[in-house]
């Protein structure tokens, strides 16, 4: 009787039991079992009905926050990898993409990990704009107990090269964190260094995030996928390719196909706005003529690291599907100067601006046969890039075409000292014969989406092979009958002959899905029209439809297109609005910050 008395007085009665419940009601896991801790602590260590007192209370483990902020998916795999590292060492990971995350919770964070890419010429990528934004700007608070670590993803044949991972290391040093490692720069093949810098910060922040007695609670993790596809990047599905049919007339300027690749029973999905990523082989008669003018043997052994694992090829086997040979980079131009002596690249080379340049425009082929110079096959290799995939806006919507997915490609062809020159994936994909096998992969892109209501009006902009997403668009608002206005606005240079889809587009006029179509042939005319300029002969239509909530994509290309249009809108903006030309970009970047302006650009 006296062990059921002494129980009933340790008892809540109903007002402090209804009490405690409101006091904790808010509380997160980690505050619950430091409040459990808190309180065993604070009993006098006698023992109820036979049971020993509560232990000291346990800490709650800190937590890592990875970041990442990702425009072809390739930082968010490396981020990944790096969760998944850090939750084998025993480290709590808070792991989100950037956009996910509020800014204001910075001031909170002990450790902070980010991996991003960079975008065009040295922007954030579309979901790390709010965040870059509120760093460098007066809202970014101070976080001098913060520790933290960039990892920067990039292309060093790119002016800006990982500016994004530059950006966000100088702000959060100058707000007063302190740098958990160095910063790294990654070029196109990051695996390597990606991989030691990842293992150096786990190794660094182990002991310190995973102390004796911690409170582990769950991992929180925000993932978008295409379907889990179990196929990767590194572990692609080997397609079929069944059709590869020319779009452009006969006397076109231009080589564009239309592309259809089966998917067979891979059970692979994607959704409109998806990238395709296509491993391609280079082609015979360039590695032939590749080892022509090196004076080397297919038959040479050489070694290449994959993935971080040595493997051996014969020299051809190397240059056919390993190698990026058909692209060439500022690092390669500096190389073949060293080795060939040769007074015009020794020159180019001490100009990074001029060698950016040449290397945009001159394949290697090029450079080898007009500076020839003797090196060994295994040289030669460890100074050219690892081949890599090739991403392409999916043309198709799997409501309409199921277990296949379409592409819109166009051959990159030119003629350099009258030489023949094609585009690796695009000389791959145009001339591929039909059953040929094709090594694929989805890459999601959550920053190029139909709105979810299909009530909404869509304003799509894409000349050229911009078009292919706007494709897909159409024919998953057809499948899902979403009511809301399409608005397309299509270039290119003749209607005769460029005129990508024509009838599925005439088709869609005519049956109401299409709303609206404006086209721009440059050369069908003396004077040079562009999309730019129908939009704006439209301007007060245009401004009507993004007033009453309409969403505006542009896809093509980054260089001069998006920009011309973009300063296109700004100004319709401006002059319709009654706006200021910092009030109608600030117009335009609420749209951004809202999924209302996405752009899908290369």
């Amino acid at each position: 009787m006296s062990g059921q008395k002494n129980l009933n007085q340790t008892m809540l009665d109903a007002n402090q039991l209804a009490s405690l419940q409101q006091a904790i009601a808010t509380y997160t896991p980690l505050q619950l079992a430091w409040t459990s801790g808190y309180l065993a602590a604070k009993s006098e260590g006698g023992s109820v009905a036979g049971v020993s007192a509560a232990p000291a209370p346990a800490q709650a483990q800190p937590t890592l926050t990875i970041l990442y902020s990702s425009q072809t998916g390739n930082a968010k795999g490396v981020a990944k990898k790096l969760a998944d590292n850090a939750k084998a060492a025993g480290i709590q990971v808070n792991f989100k993409n950037v956009a996910e995350y509020k800014p204001k919770s910075l001031k909170a964070e002990t450790h902070l990990l980010i991996v991003t890419s960079t975008n065009g010429e040295g922007e954030a990528p579309d979901d790390a704009i709010e965040f870059h934004e509120f760093l460098a700007s007066k809202k970014a608070p101070k976080v001098a107990s913060l520790k933290y670590g960039i990892l920067a993803l990039g292309d060093s044949s790119y002016e800006f090269y990982c500016q994004t991972g530059k950006d966000f290391d100088d702000r959060l040093a100058a707000l007063g964190a302190t740098e958990i490692a160095p910063r790294v720069d990654c070029d196109v093949d990051y695996f390597d260094d990606a991989t030691a810098w990842s293992t150096q910060i786990i190794e660094t922040l182990k002991d310190e995030l995973t102390s004796a007695g911690a409170v582990v609670a769950s991992t929180t993790e925000t993932i978008s996928t295409s379907g889990g596809s179990q196929y990767t990047k590194q572990t692609p599905y080997t397609a079929e390719l069944i059709v590869s049919q020319k779009i452009t007339g006969r006397d076109s300027a231009k080589d564009v196909r239309h592309v259809e690749i089966d998917l067979g029973e891979s059970g692979i999905t994607y959704k409109a706005g998806d990238a395709l990523g296509v491993w391609f082989e280079n082609s015979d008669a360039l590695v032939a003529e590749l080892l022509e003018a090196l004076k080397l043997s297919a038959d040479e052994k050489v070694t290449i690291k994959i993935e971080g694992v040595e493997q051996t090829f014969t020299l051809a086997e190397a240059f056919k599907s390993q190698l990026e040979i058909t692209q060439s980079a500022p690092s390669f131009v500096e190389f073949w100067a060293g080795v060939s002596g040769d007074e015009k690249l020794t020159k180019l080379a001490q100009d990074k601006t001029e060698t950016r340049e040449y290397s945009a425009i001159y394949q290697i082929i090029d450079l080898v046969k007009e500076a020839p110079a003797e090196v060994s096959a295994q040289q030669f290799v460890d100074n050219v890039r690892k081949i890599t995939p090739r991403l392409y806006s999916i043309a198709s919507s799997q409501a309409e075409v199921e277990e296949e997915v379409h592409l819109t490609v166009g051959l990159v062809s030119y003629e350099h000292n009258g030489n023949l020159r094609l585009g690796g994936a695009s000389n791959f994909l145009t001339h591929a014969e039909e059953g040929t096998t094709v090594k694929v992969f989805i890459e999601d892109n959550d920053n190029f989406r139909l709105p979810e209501d299909g009530n909404t009006p869509v304003i799509m902009i894409g000349p050229g092979t911009g078009v292919a997403p706007f494709r897909a668009f159409m024919q998953d608002r057809e499948a899902t009958e979403a009511e809301g206005k399409n608005w397309m606005f299509f270039g290119d240079q003749t209607f005769t002959q460029d005129f990508l889809y024509q009838v599925e587009w005439q088709g869609y006029l005519k049956s109401g899905l299409l709303t609206k179509m404006d086209v721009a042939f440059s050369r069908d005319q003396a004077e040079k029209v562009y999309v730019q300029d129908r939009i704006k002969e439209n301007a007060a239509e245009v401004f009507e439809w993004l007033t009453n909530g309409a969403h505006l994509y542009i896809c093509g290309d980054a260089n001069r297109m998006a920009k011309d249009v973009h300063d296109t809108l700004v100004d319709v903006i401006r002059e319709q609005g009654g706006l200021t030309a910092e009030q109608a970009e600030d117009y335009l970047k609420s749209l951004r910050s809202n999924k209302r302006y996405q752009k899908d650009v290369y």
